[in-house]
């Protein structure tokens, strides 16, 4: 009998791994790592869909505020958008669930971990290379991956051994957390077709369009319509009023870490908001070098955290300079929520750079005259010009 920790999220895998393990007499600790994705409601569900396909224990970990503080605030330091589309939804959320589940393996003395990525994704890849780092003497067990199962073979065995999931249920597997939801189906594993409106979680409620203000703290969104919340709480309320708008919605490409490349659709409007609302206020806080090097680590960061390599020190380097960047990300920033769709509008803040008392962008300059800008301009041409200049002679 394997003593086995099983990193548990209720879903068609995880509930065939479960099945597939206890009944083959081993002990099974199925654990769910709550990183946004789980009401209490679906939390007393899954413990009791767990027990009845064998568990010998379920636990549920409540990793939301580790999760913001340990990643997604460097993910808004960073505005990181994935190919610049994809704010890394469930990527992020992998790691610290993967550290998790391997903690709860050592301190219950486990002698293996086991989840239900498969062999063509990159979660077997985040979920792997964590596990091998901080427990290398813990082995790792992967059913779907090692007997090349298909969804279909799952439901199959699931019915046979008395759990009824229906197709229909099943289509589009749906991964919903703090930082967004991704939905993957028959639709994603195509280059030509779209996700039907049904295969996303939120339906659209308002069709008003709605003014709101986002507050933050350096860096660390703080409030919304003046009102004070924790980060959390903010990205949470963000996302639900965001939802209703069916803002966020979106197909990523990218390239796989195992070298394919993969689509995913996502419905993540809180996040896309925020970034492009924190994006905003920086471009009025910040020089224009601290946002060019911001910009450099950023997309490496983002490449690194999606690719599993959470662990690199490298990355705690990276945490640094984004933290140190953001002392004078401070204010308010100002849009305005239509259905699909919002608009920045603008900001507001003691930090902003765009000061009239130095001049007026092409109306009006109060620091410098007109014989200073003809010798700035002179000089600032002087290389290109003797290059031209050269180049002419040969």
């Amino acid at each position: 009998m394997k003593k086995i920790v099983l990193a548990y999220s209720g879903g068609l895998d995880t509930s065939y791994c479960l099945k597939k393990l206890s009944s083959e007499g081993n002990e099974v600790h199925a654990v769910s790592i709550n990183t946004g994705g789980f009401s209490e409601k679906e939390i007393s569900f899954m413990k009791e869909k767990a027990l009845k396909m064998g568990a010998h224990c379920y636990k549920s970990i409540d990793a939301i505020d580790l999760f913001y503080d340990k990643i997604v605030r460097y993910l808004i330091y960073g505005n990181v958008l994935k190919n610049n589309t994809y704010p890394l939804s469930v990527s992020s959320e992998r790691v610290i669930q993967a550290i998790e589940i391997v903690n709860y393996a050592i301190s219950n003395k486990a002698t293996h971990v086991a989840h239900g990525s498969t062999g063509a994704g990159n979660d077997q890849v985040r979920f792997d290379m964590i596990f091998q780092i901080l427990a290398p003497d813990i082995k790792v067990i992967t059913p779907i991956r090692d007997n090349l199962l298909s969804r279909e073979d799952e439901i199959k065995y699931l019915r046979n051994n008395g759990i009824n999931l229906k197709w229909s249920k099943a289509k589009y597997s749906i991964n919903k957390g703090l930082w967004g939801t991704s939905v993957g189906g028959d639709e994603t594993l195509t280059s030509d077709k779209k996700l039907p409106n049904e295969a996303y979680p939120s339906q659209l409620l308002l069709n008003e369009e709605k003014d709101i203000s986002i507050s933050f703290n350096k860096g660390q969104i703080c409030g919304i319509n003046g009102k004070k919340y924790s980060s959390v709480d903010c990205i949470k309320k963000l996302s639900l009023i965001c939802n209703k708008y069916c803002i966020g919605r979106d197909i990523h490409v990218g390239d796989t870490i195992i070298g394919i490349k993969g689509r995913v659709g996502f419905e993540a409007g809180g996040p896309i908001v925020i970034l492009k609302a924190h994006h905003l206020l920086e471009k009025h806080v910040l020089t224009k070098w601290q946002q060019y090097q911001k910009d450099q680590l950023s997309k490496f960061y983002g490449m690194q955290l999606h690719e599993g390599n959470y662990l690199d020190p490298v990355m705690r380097d990276i945490e640094s300079f984004l933290e140190s960047s953001q002392k004078s990300v401070s204010g308010d920033v100002f849009l305005t929520l239509q259905p699909y769709r919002y608009t920045l509008n603008g900001v507001m803040s003691k930090n902003d750079l765009m000061n009239p008392e130095f001049g007026s962008y092409g109306e009006l300059n109060k620091k410098w005259n007109a014989k200073e800008a003809k010798g700035f301009i002179k000089i600032l041409s002087n290389q290109i010009k003797i290059y031209q200049n050269v180049k002419k002679l040969n």
